[in-house]
């Protein structure tokens, strides 16, 4: 009787042990997924790699007021990438704009918008970025004009302008509008490229979402608010799908420039649930009455 129960005892020591390894195993599988989708969502491949490049090698030109910002490597490589990085750098990266030797990034890297994201959210994109291959593409410097490259005067512009997230749910509207907020002031970070910037480069909050004629790349950013004059306020919730899916306008024009690769290699992903949550969300912004038009040379 001693010897049939030894099996079973063997069992009951090595199951649970089993479990939890079979458990590990499925949420890193759901954490790399998760990161999948919010990777396309937040841009990522557009910023950090060059046309006709190795993904996310970096090298990727940002050309603004200041000077040109390259994107850096960030594939799993340990001496060119963020292969070395652990999951708190990776968080402090994104939540505090702080990289592990702990210089501030320019806000060219919009931690300002990603700070809102969760922790599990920020962490799911890292588990799906390692699961990448490594690139060994040394990191190009930034070309920035004087008094710019000076990263110390990063302190002050951060006490100005940046308010550590993450986001926090509003009682006050429902789950498709917090859902929405989620996507379109965190992990897509589209205030980013649709609100005016003062001499300093700092976003004009007080006309946030309400386009600008210096985008990235020389490019005209349009209102998006819910005016009907500048904006899009004649938008129903129909058009913000079919743009968002296909990059195509209600008057039937295509999107171009910088924003149909948004549309190509982001929104174009989203679940029907969150281009309608994003849609609830924009609808029910303030309509900022703001003409956009490319400056003259």
């Amino acid at each position: 009787m001693t010897f049939r129960l030894v099996p079973f005892l063997i069992f009951l020591v090595l199951a649970p042990a089993a479990l939890a390894f079979t458990w590990a195993a499925h949420a890193q599988e759901d954490a790399v997924e998760r990161g999948r989708y919010l990777f396309a969502v937040a841009g990522c491949q557009g910023c950090h790699t060059v046309k006709g490049g190795e993904l996310l090698a970096g090298g990727r030109a940002l050309k603004t007021p200041f000077g040109t910002f390259y994107g850096p490597n960030i594939t799993p490589e340990p001496e060119h990438g963020i292969g070395r990085w652990s999951d708190a750098d990776f968080l402090r990266a994104l939540r505090e704009g702080v990289s592990p030797d702990g210089d501030f990034y320019y806000p060219a890297f919009p931690y300002l918008s990603f700070t809102g994201m969760t922790d599990e959210d920020i962490l799911a994109i890292k588990a799906y970025i390692f699961t990448l291959p490594p690139v060994a593409e040394p990191r190009r410097d930034h070309d920035l004009d004087f008094p710019y490259n000076i990263r110390v005067g990063l302190a002050p512009w951060r006490w100005r302008y940046f308010k550590p997230g993450p986001l926090k749910p509003d009682p006050g509207h429902g789950e498709a509008w917090n859902r929405g907020a989620y996507l379109v002031q965190a992990v897509a970070h589209c205030v980013e490229c649709h609100t005016p910037r003062d001499f300093l480069g700092g976003p004009k909050k007080d006309m946030a979402f309400a386009g600008t004629a210096e985008g990235p790349e020389g490019t005209v950013v349009p209102n998006i608010t819910p005016n009907k004059q500048t904006g899009l306020g004649d938008w129903s919730a129909g058009d913000f799908d079919f743009f968002l899916s296909l990059g195509m306008m209600p008057d039937g024009d295509v999107v171009g420039d910088v924003m149909y690769e948004v549309v190509q290699s982001g929104t174009s992903k989203l679940t029907r649930a969150d281009r309608e949550a994003i849609a609830a969300y924009l609808q029910a912004l303030p309509p900022i009455l703001h003409v956009v038009e490319r400056k003259k040379p």
